[in-house]
């Protein structure tokens, strides 16, 4: 199985960093064979390639205002209604524009799906997205319980592959 985990946002804009945050932490750690974590930043046309890649799961890590606290973590399946609102608008390549651009709502190339695996997005409440490099306390302190959050959706995932295989 092969998973990615993407960290995406503008760590030029205080809590839009917190993808990019969370990304660094989880390069750290010891994780499973055939997971990859990588920063994105706001190289959206370098993740959209690379979505290409083949995963079975794509966890898009970023700020995402929802009008709720500051540092509130929470987890979206993007939708492939198009009269659904767009799940994020923080950067000029936003990840639904990337993923739209890949394939993954349902666009095909040359009568192939781009984009086979699923998708999901662990965004956070942004706080403070003015010009600056400093996560503000309540995201800085959603970083740890946003890594956690991305390895429990990564052995969740590896899990119901493994029972499924048993099957």
């Amino acid at each position: 199985m092969k998973i990615l985990i993407a960290g995406v946002g503008n760590v030029f804009l205080n809590d839009d960093g917190f993808g990019v945050a969370v990304a660094r932490k989880l390069d750290g750690t010891n994780l499973p064979d055939g997971v990859t974590v990588a920063d994105f930043g706001i190289r959206g046309i370098h993740l959209a390639y690379e979505l290409t890649a083949g995963y079975d799961l794509t966890i898009l890590v970023d700020a995402l205002p929802r009008g709720d606290q500051p540092g509130t973590l929470f987890v979206l399946e993007p939708s492939t209604d198009e009269s659904a609102p767009d799940f994020i608008d923080a950067h000029d390549m936003t990840p639904d524009a990337v993923l739209a651009l890949a394939g993954v709502l349902g666009v095909e190339i040359g009568g192939e799906q781009l984009v086979k695996g699923d998708v999901l997005l662990v965004g956070c409440e942004p706080g403070d997205i003015n010009p600056g490099m400093e996560l503000s306390p309540p995201v800085a302190d959603a970083v740890e319980p946003a890594v956690k959050l991305v390895l429990d959706l990564v052995q969740e995932r590896l899990a119901t592959a493994s029972a499924a295989g048993s099957s």
